[in-house]
């Protein structure tokens, strides 16, 4: 059985091993602490049986850390969950570490050799000021538009009503209106 105390040994197995950086290593170990303090004796039996019950577990998580924000929290869960899943990939199995070839990701300092850019072409030019002001909705000839400034200083209605509306048209509308004022 996969007991959670295997995930600690599989990142130090890991890091040893040059597929965690020591940063990456730190903060997944980071995160099974806060999992841990929180999961009970069968769940600490299994790895399973946390991947089963991880937003319940999740739940717990949130309830007892407060002061952490729900997107810290999430990353923490997500670190887990990859423990879990390249525990399940290569530490069940340590000859299967040789195969693993770690996700490398792009720093802020230059990109890495034999790395592509991510656009060659170059970027497209912005749109001219008028092609953004143009209207959005083409104005109806064919309407009568009232405008009424109402009791309070910022409050205005506005009414578009086709110039031929019907006289049980127009008695819908009055009744709308109507049932709009307070008793």
């Amino acid at each position: 059985m996969e007991k959670f105390n295997n995930l600690y040994t599989f990142v130090e197995f890991a890091k040893g091993n040059r597929k965690y950086p020591e940063n990456t290593a730190n903060n997944l170990k980071s995160a099974l602490k806060i999992f841990e303090k929180i999961l009970t004796d069968d769940e600490l039996e299994s790895v399973s049986l946390i991947e089963n019950r991880i937003d319940e577990i999740f739940l717990n998580v949130v309830t007892n850390n407060k002061n952490k924000s729900i997107g810290s929290l999430n990353t923490y869960k997500a670190r887990v969950l990859k423990v879990i899943n390249d525990y399940k990939r290569y530490g069940q199995n340590p000859s299967k570490i040789q195969g693993w070839v770690p996700r490398l990701r792009q720093g802020s300092g230059g990109q890495r050799k034999n790395s592509t850019p991510l656009l060659n072409k170059k970027d497209k030019q912005d749109k001219d000021l008028s092609e953004l002001s143009s209207p959005t909705h083409n104005p109806v000839n064919n309407v009568h538009k009232i405008e009424l400034a109402l009791d309070s200083p910022d409050s205005m209605a506005i009414l578009q009503i086709p110039k031929n509306i019907t006289a049980s048209e127009a008695e819908i509308l009055k009744l709308i209106i109507d049932s709009l004022l307070k008793k």
